[in-house]
């Protein structure tokens, strides 16, 4: 029956299961540890010859909950929830690289993926080359003997570039490559992957899954396989896992995710067009918008465009920081996905670990601000808008 619900009712009754208390919402099960009934079941449960919870490290109730879901959400076989989304990539890439390895992964995300690349995994030997994702034959030229997985963010964080999800699968296929994309912006709402071919998903439920700005998260979606990897092999011993209490939060706000998505979506398709009309905009960056090359991927790979606008003021550094304090509405923050609309500078704030040269090459300008539309009224964000716009 759950494999034939829409969206919109998998994120209320997937993964859920009735309780011995009949309690509608899931009970919280804030345990450290849980007993056995004797020593012989001690073992076999740490064997793996017999199915239980031992330690909250190692599975929770209330964290199997939301990793049930969000697999039935994402159309995995498997999810794992994590400390958090920097947890969630550090895992999938530790899970499938070692010393020697090689990784290519797209030359713009999120600053501290970029900096556990390029800061991190050389520490253990492992190899980074950044390349621009919208162009196949790069992707192929940069593709190694030692390659092994393939990494980027669609749509990107922060310009919104949106890349082919089957043309990336195509490659990781041909080459014998792990491919992982990261999937925050999107919500499975939005964009499945691993329904384009796509072997790992992350999240950080930080963001639009959890929804209220009161959570640290991450989760991690993929096979039977490469979970009990991720998640016996690489988590178990790092130890960044999800607690009870996070789990049951984010359970409690995906409730509403199917409506959050919907009137964000609204609301920024209504600002995207407000802010490419204005005089003082040099560039909007959103795959709504018609202008925008990851458009066509609307209505395929994209349901719809999310609640995420980049745009350039006509305007230099300091402008735009101007700009920023000067704005009324918006809180000055550099989450998403929250009930407020956000705006923050990538290139001194969330892109700060990439050189002036790494921001240049990504297409990270000074000018560049971020905007995470909120739920409130789309003409009172957009009033905010002009009225600092009218102030530059």
């Amino acid at each position: 029956m759950q494999d034939k619900w829409q969206l919109a009712t998998k994120v209320i009754h997937a993964g859920h299961e009735k309780n011995e208390t009949g309690a509608l919402v899931s009970p919280m099960c804030q345990s450290a540890t849980f007993v056995f009934d004797n020593a012989e079941q001690g073992g076999a449960r740490f064997s793996g010859d017999e199915h239980g919870y031992i330690y909250t490290r190692l599975g929770n109730p209330t964290t199997a909950e939301l990793e049930r879901k969000i697999a039935a959400l994402e159309g995995s076989e498997a999810a794992v929830a994590t400390a958090s989304g920097m947890a969630a990539v550090s895992a999938a890439l530790l899970a499938n690289l070692k010393s020697g390895d090689h990784l290519v992964a797209s030359n713009a995300v999120y600053g501290c993926t970029f900096s556990l690349m390029n800061s991190q995994l050389s520490k253990f030997g492992i190899e980074v080359s950044l390349v621009n994702f919208n162009d196949r034959a790069a992707i192929i030229a940069a593709i190694r003997p030692t390659t092994k997985v393939i990494f980027c963010e669609t749509p990107v964080n922060p310009h919104l570039d949106v890349y082919d999800l089957n043309m990336i699968a195509s490659i990781a296929k041909q080459h014998d490559l792990i491919s992982i994309v990261d999937n925050t912006f999107m919500t499975p709402l939005l964009q499945q992957p691993i329904k384009h071919g796509i072997d790992i998903v992350v999240h950080s439920a930080t963001k639009y899954l959890n929804g209220h700005g009161d959570v640290i998260a991450g989760l991690i979606c993929a096979s039977d396989e490469q979970m009990q990897v991720i998640k016996y092999e690489v988590l178990k011993d790092i130890g960044s896992v999800l607690s009870p209490h996070d789990a049951w939060l984010i359970l409690r706000g995906l409730k509403t995710l199917d409506v959050r998505i919907a009137r964000h979506c609204e609301n920024a398709e209504k600002v995207a067009l407000f802010l490419e009309q204005h005089p003082k905009i040099a560039k909007v960056y959103y795959p709504g918008l018609k202008s925008h090359a990851g458009h066509a991927l609307l209505g395929g790979q994209m349901r719809r465009a999310g609640g995420v606008i980049a745009f350039e003021l006509v305007a230099g550094y300091e402008q735009s920081l101007q700009f920023i304090n000067q704005l009324s509405l918006f809180s000055i923050a550099v989450s998403l996905g929250d009930g407020e609309s956000l705006i923050q500078h990538p290139a001194s704030m969330t892109h700060s670990p990439y050189t002036k040269e790494q921001r240049e090459l990504a297409g990270i300008t000074d000018n560049l601000l971020r905007i995470s539309v909120g739920l409130e009224s789309a003409e009172d964000i957009i009033q905010a808008l002009a009225d600092g716009l009218a102030r530059l």
